[in-house]
This record gives structure tokens, sequence and C-alpha cells, in this order.
């Protein structure tokens, strides 16, 4: 045998040997750390500011899960893009190790039909559990003058674009929601986003902001700040059964909204599994089912693989969505 062909191949076998120990070793560590997993604190990103509804009822869960992780979940409020900035993030640069995870909005599977963004709604995520869905609907402040929905779109008839709506981001359920009522009811609003629920509820009180287009009212609805005049799911509300819904009014526009949790790609499945546990356990616990129930919020939960695959059919509907509605970003 050619010696320096032995010696290439003696080298070769050499490299061989330690890429192999050295992928041995970082398999091993991932095993080690998934066994010990959660040995610190882990941060949840919130996609909406303090004092939302969402926080509110996030803040309650992970006060329940860290006493099953016995560590605790520190929450990252990260507004803005229709609750997609926070996750985006998240998924281009945290590690995938459990230890930093993000609520997942509906707008995260629809913006990427509207605009270029750089993240994958499927592929960049790791699923862990579906927690509930908001309740969406139109509501004023108490001293407005619309008492009814139909007084609303009739003003609003006699006076195109001179009433506000506001909702919570570009392309969210409530932006689709108020689109789909003018459309359907021939009328336009003067449309304004917001970072959040907490941003828009002074501006509705204050009556710089004419009409609440999305979820999250059930607070001042209840202490009689707001008036609700439509819900926009399939029945009325439990908690305001007085309230119709916009398809008994007329009006084809039902939509919801499930969410939950999710990490960066690439999670171990242990990690995974110790994530979802927690919260599973945590959506039992009473203050976060009275925080739910404030906003009639049901409890819809979605294992790690329902989730999974609920992401994968979403973001395929939400294309068709788009198309047939034909509706653009400005």
């Amino acid at each position: 045998m050619n010696h320096g062909y032995a010696s290439g191949l003696a080298h070769a076998l050499r490299r061989l040997i330690r890429l192999g120990l050295a992928g041995f070793l970082a398999w091993a560590a991932l095993v080690a750390s998934a066994q010990t997993f959660p040995s610190k604190p882990i941060t949840l990103i919130v996609p909406f500011g303090a004092g939302g509804p969402t926080d509110v009822q996030l803040r309650a869960l992970v006060a329940a899960a860290s006493k099953e992780l016995g560590q605790p979940i520190v929450i990252n409020n990260v507004p803005g893009a229709g609750g997609t900035l926070g996750p985006a993030n998240m998924a281009r640069s945290a590690a995938p190790n459990g230890y930093t995870v993000s609520v997942i909005v509906g707008s995260m599977f629809r913006l990427p039909h509207l605009q270029k963004v750089d993240y994958h709604p499927v592929n960049d995520f790791t699923y862990i559990i579906g927690l509930t869905g908001y309740t969406y609907g139109v509501a004023v402040s108490i001293d407005a003058p619309w008492k009814t929905l139909a007084e609303l779109v009739a003003d609003a008839k006699k006076r195109p674009e001179a009433i506000s709506a506001g909702f919570a981001g570009r392309a969210t359920v409530g932006h689709i929601m108020i689109e789909r009522l003018a459309r359907t009811a021939g009328v336009q609003f003067n449309l304004v986003p917001y970072k959040g629920a907490a941003d828009m509820m002074p501006a509705v009180l204050g009556r710089h902001l004419d009409v609440w287009a999305d979820g999250g009212f059930g607070p001042a609805v209840d202490s009689g700040k707001m008036r609700l005049l439509a819900t926009a799911g399939e029945t009325r509300a439990a908690r305001w059964p007085n309230a119709p819904t916009l398809k008994e009014l007329g009006y084809d526009v039902v939509v919801n909204s499930p969410f939950g949790i999710a990490g960066p790609k690439g999670m171990d499945k242990q990690v995974v599994k110790v994530l979802h546990d927690a919260f599973k356990k945590a959506m039992a616990d009473p203050t976060f089912l009275n925080a739910l129930d404030i906003s009639s919020q049901p409890v819809v939960y979605m294992s790690s693989a329902e989730y999974t695959k609920f992401a994968a059919e979403t973001f395929e509907r939400e294309r068709r969505f788009i198309q047939e509605l034909n509706i653009k970003l400005e």
C-alpha cells in the first residue's frame, strides 16, 4: 500500500472519529440538558402590551405553571406588527432549548400572505400547546350615540370614513372582522390599528376612537364603561347573552382565533413534553379560568401534535381566505 495513501486514510479516519466523538458529546449534552430541564428561569414572550387581556391571562397561567416546573416564568411583553414581532424575533434568534417560548396568535399565519416576513409560521416554530381562543365583537363607549349595531351602520352609511374603528394591529382577526363587516354592510370606517388592547382601551373610553373591533372588551363591558353591540362567534357569548352575533343580525361574518405557546424550531421532544405538561396542568388553575371567563373565552386545548397540525392547516386556510377577499395591506 502506498505510504502516502495509508497516511491520508489514517488521518481521515482520525478526523471522522473526532467528528463522531464531538457529535456524540453534543448529543449527550443535549440529552443531559433535557433531563435536567428546567434548571433556570424561562421567558414567555407575550406579543401585546402589559395590562391587556392576553397579558392578564398569561400572567395567571405562568404563575401556576411555574409551580409545576419549579422555576419562574418571566413574561416579556413585545408588542408590534399585529402580534408577530415578538414570536418572529424568537424564531430568528432564540436557542431551541426551551428557555424562550412565545404566545402565537392568528396573525402569525395570515401576515406572510400579505407581506414579506422573516419567518415561516410552520417551519420555524416548535408548537407546544394550544390554550384558548379570543371572543371578538363590536363595542363602543357607554356614552357613544349608538345603542345598536343597526344604528352604527346607518350612521356609517351617512358619513363614510367619519367613524373610526380600532383593532390590535393590521392583519389581525379584529382587522379582518371589521373589514368584512364594512364590506357586507356597504359602509366605510376609518380603520385605526393599535399595538394592543391596552393602548386601545383609553382611546375608546376617552372617545378618541369610536368603535372597538377586537377581543378583550369584557372588563369594560362588565363595568358599564362600554356597550357591546355584537359578537362575532357562531353563537352568542355565554357571558353576554343579550348581545346578538353579527351572523344573526344578517352579516355573514364569523371569526375566531385560537392561540397557544410555541418555541423555536428544533426543540428536544422531552423539553416540549415538560413544558406541555406544566402548562396543561396550569390551564385548570382557577385564576387562569377566571381570567378567561372575564372575556368569555373558552378553553381550546391542543396537544403538541394537534397544535402542529392546526398551524399547518391554518396557514393554508389563511392563504385561501386572503385570496378570496383580496385583502391587502396599505
